[in-house]
């Protein structure tokens, strides 16, 4: 009896070791308990208003490396994030910012000439030229409308003429020169003329002299002529020639020649030593159109040239003058700077060397 009572202590034993090793069998083949287990791929929720986290990404190999920034000056920004469309929408001066602020009072004058110093012609519509005898002239606030060789011209000996927010045109096929007209405004001595905000059109050598203050003036639709000597007369919207005795300032001005090479189309701003050696000139942040070369910038002895800021403009040629931006510089002259000067799309402007 004893012998059996003991039996189902036994298998009672027994079975509770078995399921015992199921279990741990069990475990193990399902990695449960196991620390290197990998995750359930199923994603956790996210408690609200707690971020969730962070996805784990793989460190790059070495070959996913980015390349190193090329180095300074063999690229650039692109064309597009610093080009401009037309003078008035990059700020350079158009029909909208120069001429006469007031109205005017029509005033037949013919070729006339001034002798007072100190005289102020404003508000005048001129049809006519004056020719500049007197020290510290103005003229302001009008319009010329000449058929003389010139619109305004200082004589030799004189000084102080400024000319300011006046349009000067001429009436073609009227003119002297074989029914041309040259100068809108020409300095014939040896001070310095202020030009400022003048809207300028028709004449073939537009602004004329050796030194002086040219600013903020809009100059455009250059007329072609053939001359007395029965040659297609030079266009340059500002021209000098060389030999001057003071500084020549060309400072925010839109400058355009639209003349075809065929026609005499020379430059925007013609600078040549055909009286004299080019010196002392600043060329600056001035908008710049046209011509063979849009810049003539004095020759091989010119010395003292600043040409930074400007902009050559595409506008009648895509490298600006017909033949391109700029000829005749002189990199080794003493004091000559060219700096900063772009095209209108954005590309930089550099001589050729």
């Amino acid at each position: 009896m004893l012998r059996n009572r003991r039996r189902p202590g036994a298998w009672l034993l027994a079975a509770v070791v078995l399921v015992v090793v199921l279990v741990l069998y069990d475990a193990d083949r399902t990695g449960v308990g196991d620390p290197k287990a990998a995750p359930s791929a199923t994603p956790s929720a996210t408690l609200p208003g707690t971020a969730a986290p962070a996805p784990t990404t793989a460190a790059p190999s070495p070959s996913a490396s980015p390349s190193p920034p090329a180095p300074p000056g063999t690229g650039g920004p692109s064309p597009s994030a610093s080009a401009c469309t037309s003078p008035g929408a990059c700020g350079y001066p158009d029909a909208n910012s120069t001429g006469p602020r007031i109205a005017l009072e029509r005033h037949d004058t013919g070729n006339m000439s001034v002798k007072k110093d100190g005289t102020v012609i404003k508000g005048w519509d001129i049809r006519g030229s004056l020719d500049i005898y007197a020290n510290d002239v103005t003229i302001i606030d009008s319009r010329i409308t000449s058929t003389n060789w010139w619109g305004v011209n200082l004589r030799p000996g004189f000084s102080g003429l400024k000319v300011l927010h006046t349009t000067i045109t001429a009436v073609p096929g009227k003119g002297p020169d074989n029914g041309g007209v040259n100068y809108a405004v020409s300095n014939m001595g040896g001070s310095s003329i202020e030009v400022g905000w003048c809207d300028i059109s028709v004449f073939g050598n537009a602004l004329s002299m050796g030194q002086g203050n040219l600013h903020d003036n809009y100059v455009h639709d250059l007329v072609a002529f053939r001359n007395q000597g029965g040659e297609w007369q030079h266009i340059d919207a500002v021209i000098s020639g060389g030999g001057n005795k003071g500084r020549l300032t060309i400072r925010h001005n839109t400058l355009l020649n639209a003349t075809p090479v065929d026609k005499g189309a020379t430059a925007a701003v013609g600078l040549f030593a055909d009286t004299g050696v080019v010196s002392s000139v600043v060329v600056e942040d001035n908008w710049l159109a046209g011509g063979a070369y849009a810049l003539y910038g004095g020759g091989p002895g010119a010395t003292g040239i600043q040409v930074t800021g400007n902009v050559f403009s595409t506008q009648y040629h895509p490298a600006s003058g017909a033949y391109g931006p700029v000829t005749a510089w002189n990199a080794g002259g003493a004091g000559n700077v060219w700096k900063d000067n772009r095209m209108s799309d954005g590309r930089p402007v550099e001589p050729a060397s």
